[in-house]
């Protein structure tokens, strides 16, 4: 019986390169199924039965509720965070272990009390909830506290698949950036985390430090009423996770370089500073945290000398390894070519799936560039970047973020071109940019 899901592994790239080319770019696609003995089955709460109840993985979910004075301005956002607390208790898998954490200028946990984690199960969920009902806002916002006390928590389960929630309404002011920079770089490796900001007074860039760096998601709840589903979701999928630590090993040759390791899809994040040294010099592993039944997808760039004309080179070797206290298993493989060629007919194709990816990076970072300009009132840039950014959305299929686009500009009705707006709902500009990092799928050749 695996006690791994199992793995499609696929290299999709162009390997011919014109002469005196040193790049190579590659897209790593990954889907993962459910492990034979991990079939779903209905939980307490609703949800398909995790790997983790046959297997040596437990998972451990830890909840952080912003406890801030301005969560009860307005009084809606404290009551749906307590309320979505609930609803992902109740959806916890019967024998998970599981936290709530309240967040202020400090943090501390709500349940259990006892100093030691307890299984999800009708008593432990209802004593949880009890506590939840009590919670009040009061007090300042120190978001670096709150990944220390769950990185606190979850180091008494080492071996578990570990995942935060972290809900917040404001800026993280009650300690330094400094502060906040030393306890996300403490965190990394040891959970993954989901982000979510309510109302329109908290830093989308803040929280996608946080979740970039954690593997997870960031996301916005403009409607208070929409908390409790969106949490439910995410907890649903952290309980479908089967395998708790998974990592992209890379091997390049001497004298190559890895440019940059990057997840594409099914959002944007940046592996290339989280490298772990492997056991020689030219090989490295690259976390990709815990996974369940999914797909993912990871743009690769590596430099190498270039080759005679003719030449193939092996330009880097992927595998997929899945990480435990006894070591490493490794779950698939792939090989990374390059070959140089006077044909330009060859070198010049781009992968599609190589080009769609560039293009949703290119779209993320216009958005990003262009809200800046727009809030500092440069609107010429905002106009340029936010114009490439509809651009690439049109081109990629990326309804949603058009949508979204046309809420923060106009159409000039002299030349028919896109033009940032002066004025824009503050929700509008936040959302956008939230979203800006999540891409489609790029279709299939």
């Amino acid at each position: 019986m695996s006690q791994y899901p199992d793995f499609a592994f696929e290299i999709n790239q162009n390997e011919y390169l014109a002469a005196g080319v040193r790049e190579v770019h590659a897209v790593v696609t990954l889907t993962a199924t459910a492990a034979v003995g991990g079939a779903p089955g209905p939980a307490a709460g609703g949800v398909p039965a995790s790997i983790a109840r046959g297997s040596n993985n437990d998972n451990v979910e830890v909840i952080i509720i912003d406890c801030s004075g301005s969560m009860d301005y307005p009084r809606t956002k404290m009551m749906a965070a307590k309320e979505a607390t609930k609803v992902a208790i109740d959806t916890l898998t019967d024998g998970a272990f599981f936290a709530v954490v309240a967040g202020t200028e400090g943090a501390r946990v709500v349940y259990p009390t006892g100093g030691q984690l307890l299984r999800a199960d009708y008593q432990s969920r209802a004593a949880a909830k009890e506590a939840v009902g009590r919670l009040h806002a009061n007090g300042g916002t120190a978001m670096g506290r709150w990944l220390a006390q769950a990185g606190r928590i979850f180091d008494t389960h080492p071996h578990a698949i570990k995942h935060a929630i972290l809900l917040t309404d404001g800026k993280d002011e009650s300690e330094t950036p400094a502060d906040l920079a030393r306890a996300i770089q403490a965190s990394i490796g040891n959970f993954t985390a989901d982000c979510r900001g309510i109302g329109e007074d908290w830093e989308p860039k803040e929280l996608r430090k946080i979740a970039e760096a954690l593997l997870g998601t960031v996301g916005i709840v403009r409607d208070p009423a929409r908390l409790a589903e969106d949490f439910r979701e995410m907890t649903v999928n952290s309980m479908g996770k089967e395998v708790a630590d998974v990592a992209l090993r890379l091997w390049a040759p001497k004298g190559a370089a890895i440019r940059y390791v990057k997840q594409v899809s099914p959002n944007l994040a940046d592996l290339t500073g989280m490298r772990v040294p492997g056991d020689n010099p030219l090989t490295g592993d690259y976390p990709t945290g815990a996974w369940g039944a999914e797909n993912r997808e990871y743009h690769i760039c590596v430099e190498v000398e270039p080759g005679n004309i003719g030449q193939e080179k092996l330009a880097g070797r992927v595998q997929l390894v899945a990480k435990d206290a006894g070591g490493a298993t490794m779950l698939g493989e792939g090989k990374i070519r390059a070959v140089w060629t006077e044909d330009t007919d060859l070198s010049t194709r781009i992968n599609g799936r190589v080009a769609h990816y560039t293009g949703q990076a290119e779209m993320a970072a216009a958005i990003q560039e262009g809200l800046d300009a727009q809030a500092a009132g440069d609107l010429d840039t905002a106009t340029a970047r936010l114009g490439r950014a509809m651009d690439l959305a049109v081109e990629s299929g990326h309804e949603d973020t058009v949508k979204m686009l046309r809420k923060v500009t106009e159409v000039d009705p002299a030349t028919s071109k896109v033009r940032a707006k002066a004025k824009v709902d503050k929700g509008d500009a936040m959302e956008l940019d939230v979203v800006s990092t999540k891409t489609v799928r790029a279709k299939r050749n």
